[in-house]
């Protein structure tokens, strides 16, 4: 007898829409693992390398600058100062005895006049007549003084005769006596009058330089008059240069030193010789005078620049280029290890030929932006080409 087992078709159904679901579910499961992975895969490929891609894009397109370390080197370090330009030792000429009306002007401003020299005459007719009447008064007294001495040389004669008694000789040597004394007091007053008359012309003191004239023919002066003629000592000038304190602290007696004269074309040499005690504590600067000989450019009055050497320093050198400046002073663009441009303010001491000496705000072996700082910004990026001189292309 033959048994067939059978399943109801319900059942079979069943079982097979139960596993078919549990695949699917399976096959589900298995491609959202595979998408979530291609999609992670994907992001961090445009994370890692779009990023690399955006950098390298960013470092391509940033701009391209000169650098240099510019070490550091010996500067003569130079101070830079202006100052007004005058005669370093001035002479005025005015009236030394009674004055008058001038008569005569013989030099003017400009002219060079040796000691001694006439350079005006004032009018002395009664003068001159007073000191002829007192010339005349000596010759009088001398005369009496000769008669009183001829009366006792014969008297002197007489006296051992007898015919002359000692007082009459004493009486006489009396006369001569006074009359002598009279000689002398004539012939002071004489003297006295004609050094009066002397001092009526102004003459020149010293040697030097009519630096100015005020005086006119015609004109009436007096010792009250002022200051007639102004003379510079042997044409000698000098620059009164204004330094501040610490300049004035570096300087010494004999240093050397450049002075241009405004509007001139022409630089000359002459030498501190004095250095002033003081410090104004107005504007807290002192002077220094600079000794100058006579030039046609130098006229007093006027402004000058000097150039002052003061030594020797070591500092690093940087050509105008790369120096800029604002609000805030002087300052360098150096580029850092990230090629950062970075803002660094520094002091500039002299300029040379050269280029600018940096006092302060530099070691020398950073990296300095040579040109076209002035289109760079504090932090940006920037690709930096090497220069050993500051000279170079």
């Amino acid at each position: 007898m033959n048994y067939e087992s059978t399943i109801p078709s319900e059942d079979v159904a069943i079982v097979d829409d139960t596993e078919s679901r549990a695949t699917n579910r399976r096959r589900l499961i298995i491609a959202a693992v595979v998408v979530v992975a291609l999609l992670l895969a994907y992001i961090g490929y445009n994370y890692f390398v779009g990023a690399g891609a955006v950098e390298d894009d960013s470092a391509s397109q940033a701009p391209t600058v000169t650098v240099m370390a510019p070490g550091k080197q010996q500067v003569t370090r130079t101070i830079n100062a202006t100052g007004t330009l005058a005669a370093r030792r001035e002479i005025p000429v005015s009236v030394v005895g009674e004055g008058g009306r001038v008569t005569n002007v013989y030099v003017d401003a400009g002219d060079w006049v040796k000691q001694g020299q006439i350079m005006a005459s004032i009018d002395r007719s009664v003068q001159s007549q007073q000191a002829a009447g007192l010339e005349a008064s000596v010759g009088v007294s001398r005369a009496d003084l000769n008669l009183a001495q001829s009366n006792l040389d014969r008297a002197m004669q007489l006296v051992d005769r007898g015919f002359i008694s000692k007082a009459d000789i004493d009486r006489l040597t009396a006369t001569r006596d006074s009359a002598a004394a009279r000689v002398r007091v004539a012939q002071a007053q004489f003297n006295e009058t004609r050094a009066r008359n002397s001092r009526l012309s102004i003459v020149a003191p010293k040697a030097g330089f009519v630096l100015e004239r005020n005086v006119e023919p015609g004109q009436t002066v007096t010792q009250g008059s002022g200051t007639l003629f102004l003379l510079a000592q042997d044409g000698e000038m000098e620059l009164q240069a204004q330094l501040g304190e610490a300049d004035l602290a570096n300087v010494t007696v004999g240093t050397t030193t450049q002075v241009t004269p405004v509007g001139a074309d022409k630089t000359l040499t002459g030498q501190i010789w004095q250095i002033s005690p003081i410090i104004d504590p107005q504007t807290r600067q002192g002077i220094a005078r600079i000794a100058l000989g006579y030039d046609s450019a130098l006229r007093p009055g006027g402004f000058a620049n000097a150039r002052i050497q003061s030594g020797t320093s070591e500092a690093a050198v940087l050509p105008e280029s790369a120096v800029l400046n604002d609000s805030k002073g002087s300052f360098v663009y150096i580029i850092g290890p990230d090629n950062k441009a970075v803002r660094r303010d520094v002091v500039v001491g002299s300029v040379s030929s050269a280029g600018l000496s940096i006092t302060s705000g530099l070691t020398g072996n950073e990296k300095v932006v040579l040109r076209a700082g002035g289109f760079l910004n504090p932090g940006e990026t920037v690709r930096p080409e090497v220069q050993k001189k500051a000279g170079g292309a």
